[in-house]
């Protein structure tokens, strides 16, 4: 139950951060940027693992997930989402 509340408290957090960061308007609801968050931290901890076979999956740190969050909307964007 704590590792659900924790997943979104961070992901909010991070993804929160990301739409700070990013530059230009970032207009997503709440549940949008704990989803960002999530995904950014994820993301950050793929490329930590570096993708190989066999390697454990490595959590990523709080600045590499924001990065991985600001990937996540530049990615939006050129896929055409309005994000």
């Amino acid at each position: 139950m704590f590792n659900i509340i924790g997943a979104i408290f961070s992901g909010l957090l991070i993804g929160v951060l990301a739409r700070y960061f990013y530059p230009g308007a970032v207009n997503m609801g709440w549940g949008m940027t704990i989803l960002l968050g999530i995904a950014g931290s994820l993301l950050a901890g793929l490329a930590a693992s570096r993708g190989r076979p066999g390697d454990s999956f490595h959590r990523a740190g709080c600045f590499a997930s924001i990065i991985g969050a600001m990937l996540l909307i530049l990615l939006g964007r050129m896929m055409g989402w309005h994000l």
